[in-house]
């Protein structure tokens, strides 16, 4: 009969950090593999010597296994979390209120020309010359959607393409659905600007 303290099954030796990818690589076939003479079972039983366990695990090539299974195990549980933000950033997106500005429409127009003219006096695109047909109205949809810039804090812990652009595109409708549900005048430029964006 085989002294059992001498040996480890292979539940022991995934309690010791194994995996059977790993086992079949390092350790090989089991160093005893027969039936269980105490009680019948299908499977036959397999264990593996103690010391050669231990001994394999003290290898550069467990360390480095060891290490891969690690990142893999890491990358994994960073998947799930970052999964599970942008679940609930996009879940927190959607049941936002959106509260818009409501002004009067001199008032809009006021703010949105001066709006324009700050922006062209930083360098940004579209000064000089006289303004195209229908300025006004992106204008006054660009004055609205900067004066609801407060909800991108909704975004803070989404990076990189981690359901960051779903996030943004979802915030960006929702802004301007809210700027046509108050302003009618502007559904027009909002539905483009929409289209522009999801394309």
């Amino acid at each position: 009969m085989t002294d059992r303290s001498l040996y480890v099954s292979p539940a022991g030796v995934r309690r010791r950090g194994w995996t059977d990818a790993m086992v079949r690589e390092l350790l090989g076939l089991p160093d005893v593999q027969g039936r269980d003479p105490r009680r019948y079972a299908p499977a036959p039983v397999r264990l593996y010597l103690l010391a050669r366990v231990e001994a394999v695990e003290r290898t550069p090539e467990f360390a480095a296994a060891s290490a891969a299974l690690a990142e893999v195990r890491r990358s994994a549980t960073l998947g799930v979390l970052a999964g599970t933000r942008r679940s609930a950033v996009l879940a927190a997106i959607r049941a936002e209120p959106i509260e818009v500005p409501r002004l009067p429409a001199a008032e809009l127009e006021r703010r949105a020309v001066r709006h324009r003219h700050l922006l062209a006096a930083r360098g940004r695109p579209g000064r000089g010359g006289p303004a195209p047909a229908g300025s006004l109205v992106r204008w006054q949809v660009g004055y609205l959607r900067q004066a609801l810039a407060r909800y991108e804090t909704l975004l803070d812990g989404l990076y990189g393409d981690t359901g960051r652009r779903e996030a943004e595109r979802l915030l960006r409708r929702r802004l301007y659905e809210a700027i046509a549900a108050v302003y009618p005048a502007l559904a027009g430029e909002c539905a483009r600007r929409i289209a522009l964006e999801s394309a």
